[in-house]
């Protein structure tokens, strides 16, 4: 792939976290054994658990490893729910969450749950003071620090404050955010919650920021009450049995410290790229819109409306030109269906099916944006005839 603008979906495998995984593939034994292999393999897991927490800025024994983010969301989701202290069922659900949760609360509702949504603003946002007219009575609250398809940054210790003093088990994904904006368990969660209250549970994944795909954690606090999915041999604070993976723990470990190391250099660097790509579709296409906050968001994530081309075809064309871009959630590869986010920032179906999600990454550069604006009039072009549209494209400066 000649420029891969599709960071969001996943990010290449750091050269670390690469060599840490191998590293940690050699050892024999398993974490769960008392001998001597067993005890370095479980050395080696407890440091990466340990590293890992101090990236999130919680205690080491919080950090549950998962398979990765949909694992981490469905235990949070599902094992709060099922939880519960009391006969309490509704589940406060933000309209633009991504599928991971919207599923598992589909499938809670065939339990028996309820459901309270809560709308986004027009910039893809959750609205705080509706957060918190839904909370009184609920069984648990979940919500996005980033949201995964437009960008737009949530006001995590907003929701979170409103969670304690509601007296809500308040679940975070920061899949989306980890190792691009500030994530910190133990600020957001504050003192003075009731047990079990508050941010009691934070969702990551490592291949989002370098690490290897089928890896992620739940952060858990010690006073959640949560049920656990998996049963078998106990591990993990008996929330996640079955045997360890130590080389994608190590391998998490080492691509989440190098990420925030640089994530505020590397955040302004980004930021400056986005607005590069964005001023030069603007150029070339005037009526386009840059959806979510303008600033306040992810700072790779350029979420484009461009009325009159149909997202799916202008993805297959720039494709074909070499450039890897998506139309929204990578989960939701191959099903044709406007964004569900953009229709609850309040847009037309015609206008959820018009949209391009460009998110950048450490391997992004200025070329990789100049390529994209190369081959983009052609692209909106051909889309946008292929439609009926009369809307036109033109060359421009190229910002």
């Amino acid at each position: 792939m000649a420029v891969y603008l599709d960071h969001a979906a996943t990010t290449p495998l750091r050269a670390e976290a690469r060599q840490a995984w191998l590293d940690a593939s050699e050892l024999a034994g398993n974490a769960s054994s008392i001998h001597g292999a067993g005890q370095r393999a479980r050395r080696l897991l407890e440091e990466s658990r340990e590293r890992l927490a101090a990236v999130l800025q919680c205690d080491p024994i919080e950090v549950v490893f998962t398979s990765g983010g949909t694992e981490s969301v469905n235990l949070a989701v599902k094992g709060l729910w099922w939880a519960r202290a009391d006969g309490t069922e509704a589940v406060v659900l933000p309209d633009g969450e991504h599928h991971a949760t919207l599923d598992a609360v589909e499938w809670l509702v065939g339990q028996g749950a309820g459901v309270r949504g809560v709308p986004l603003d027009g910039a893809g946002r959750i609205d705080v003071e509706r957060f918190r007219g839904a909370l009184p009575g609920a069984a648990l609250a979940t919500a996005l620090v980033v949201n995964n398809e437009v960008g737009t940054r949530n006001d995590a210790p907003a929701l979170a404050a409103e969670a304690a003093a509601a007296g809500v088990a308040l679940h975070l994904d920061a899949i989306a955010a980890f190792g691009h904006v500030p994530v910190t368990f133990r600020a957001w969660r504050g003192s003075g919650a009731a047990a079990g209250a508050g941010l009691v549970a934070l969702s990551v994944s490592a291949h989002k920021l370098g690490g290897p795909v089928g890896v992620g954690a739940l952060v858990v606090a010690r006073d959640a009450r949560i049920a656990a999915l998996l049963h078998g041999g106990g591990q993990q604070r008996r929330l996640r049995s079955g045997t360890q993976d130590i080389a994608g723990a190590a391998a998490f470990a080492v691509a989440a410290e190098l990420a925030e190391a640089e994530r505020e250099s590397e955040a302004r660097r980004l930021a400056q790229l986005r607005r590069r790509l964005v001023g030069g579709i603007r150029s070339i296409v005037p009526d386009a819109e840059l959806l979510g906050d303008p600033e306040d968001r992810a700072p790779g994530n350029a979420h484009v409306l461009i009325p009159g081309a149909a997202g799916e075809t202008l993805l297959f064309l720039l494709d074909v030109a070499g450039i890897a871009v998506s139309t929204g959630s990578a989960c939701q590869a191959g099903v044709a269906e406007p964004s569900h986010v953009v229709r609850a920032m309040g847009r037309s179906e015609a206008e959820a099916r018009q949209v391009l999600r460009f998110t950048l990454g450490r391997t992004s550069s200025e070329a990789d944006v100049d390529a994209v604006l190369a081959v983009l009039p052609d692209a909106v072009a051909r889309a946008r005839a292929a439609s009926g549209s009369s809307s036109g494209t033109r060359s421009g400066p190229r910002s």
